[in-house]
């Protein structure tokens, strides 16, 4: 007599080490909720009724966001699935900023995209919070990631944070300021601004038919965010 198997649990925890959600994701059922913080995450079958928390208080949440951090609600806020589509809900003190700087105010609720969302909880200047959400759906094939050092890496991250945060209407740093950022990071590397031009001219030249390579910065910020090269969950590096 074979044996009956018992459905999968609503909430399940991802792997330890998954690194950011705006890259590839395993196989799931269309509408799967995704949502990562620094400390682990989770995935949620689309089931009507279902709602998970995230927040400050790890004993009370599905996904710890700030544990160190009073600026971040217990309970700062939640999903939940009305039988058609995930809902976010800000139960928490201070807003949550979504893509394009548009912002969740204590109180309201917002329907998540299929999509990745990354979702930003800032509490004080030059200090937020990131949690990153995806909702799963018929995907496309993912460009190839670019190949980058350590060093090109960085560069560009710093080049490009305000991509990365999803302001409205990013710019590029200019090269003087990203020396000066990369300086503070890595004191007594010599950074400067041509050095940091450089190390990101050394990208272009690697793919010269990826159509960033003649472009200006943004392009080829927008191309890198494209295929995942960089992401949100990069910004740590700049902590």
């Amino acid at each position: 007599m074979s044996e009956i198997s018992s459905p999968d649990p609503p909430v399940q925890l991802l792997p330890l080490g998954t690194a950011s959600l705006a890259r590839e994701l395993p196989p799931a059922p269309v509408g799967t909720l995704f949502a990562l913080g620094r400390f682990g995450g989770i995935r949620v079958a689309p089931t009507s009724g279902t709602t998970v928390l995230f927040g400050r208080n790890e004993p009370d949440v599905h996904v710890c966001v700030g544990p160190d951090d009073l600026g971040v609600s217990r309970r700062h806020g939640a999903f939940s699935h009305d039988g058609d589509r995930w809902l976010l809900h800000n139960l928490g003190r201070r807003p949550l900023r979504l893509p394009g700087s548009q912002l969740v105010l204590t109180g309201e609720s917002r329907p998540l995209p299929t999509a990745y969302t990354p979702i930003f909880i800032r509490t004080a200047p030059g200090r937020q919070h990131l949690l990153e959400t995806r909702v799963g759906g018929q995907d496309t094939a993912r460009p190839e990631r670019w190949q980058l050092s350590p060093r090109e890496h960085l560069v560009l991250v710093v080049l490009g944070q305000r991509y990365l945060r999803h302001e409205a209407f990013p710019q590029p740093l200019t090269w003087d300021t990203v020396a000066a950022e990369l300086d503070e990071l890595q004191p007594g590397e010599g950074w400067t601004a041509e050095e940091a031009a450089r190390a990101v001219a050394g990208v272009r030249e690697r793919r010269p038919r990826s159509g960033a390579g003649t472009g200006p910065d943004h392009d080829l910020i927008v191309e890198l965010l494209r295929s995942a090269s960089i992401v949100p969950r990069d910004l740590d590096l700049l902590a």
